[in-house]
């Protein structure tokens, strides 16, 4: 077996020395861990959107839950389920309070048939929690919408998560609609009159 000649043999161990410390490094810079939250607001193109734009969020996933039909689809059976986001962040950056802040001023809270121009079950709003520390926050932070809003009725409610089914196959098309359709996709958000709704409701503290 060849031996490198002493030079060389140095210069690689210093190296794979530096290799070390830049990995050591990255991997202590990295965040913690991540996080996901999961909100139905509607059409999940909008509330994609609406959520992908939040520093802190590094992917917003349309697709279904709440309901017990498998493996459900947008044109096939998705009894039961929401259209819902699932939306992925790093928690050192924006924290899960900031998310249900942001999602209540981007729903209508009060439309007990769906939501903006779009009716029916797989419309409804809904927050989905997974552990009790969500479920307190949620709790918290509809209680603050109710104190808001004496006069009327705050129908969003706060449901155990189930499994979340995302758009995928055919239907992939769905995810970041506009994005990929931003024509059709603001033609189609103006038409049904969700932005007019969310500055009605919440004035200055609307995103929109």
């Amino acid at each position: 077996m060849h031996q490198l000649p002493t030079h060389r043999f140095r210069k690689a161990v210093r190296r794979f020395a530096i290799c070390l410390t830049v990995a050591s490094t990255c991997v202590l810079s990295a965040p913690a861990f991540a996080a996901t939250a999961v909100f139905a607001g509607g059409c999940f193109w909008c509330v994609e959107k609406d959520f992908e734009k939040l520093e802190g969020v590094s992917e917003a996933v349309s697709g279904f839950t709440g309901g017990t039909a498998a493996d459900p689809t947008y044109s096939g059976d998705h009894t039961g389920h929401y259209e819902a986001v699932e939306i992925t962040y790093d928690p050192e950056v924006v924290s899960y309070e900031q998310l249900l802040q942001h999602f209540w001023v981007n729903h209508d809270p009060f439309d007990a048939r769906g939501q903006f121009c779009d009716k029916g079950p797989s419309y409804l709003s809904a927050i989905f929690v997974e552990t009790d520390e969500q479920r307190a926050l949620a709790e918290k932070s509809f209680q603050e919408t109710v104190e808001r809003f004496p006069d009327q009725k705050v129908v969003t409610p706060i449901l155990p998560l189930s499994t979340f089914y995302p758009i995928k196959g055919a239907e992939s098309f769905h995810q970041d609609f506009y994005k990929k359709s931003p024509v059709r996709y603001n033609g189609y958000r103006f038409a049904c009159g969700r932005d007019r709704r969310l500055n009605q409701i919440w004035g200055d503290d609307a995103t929109v």
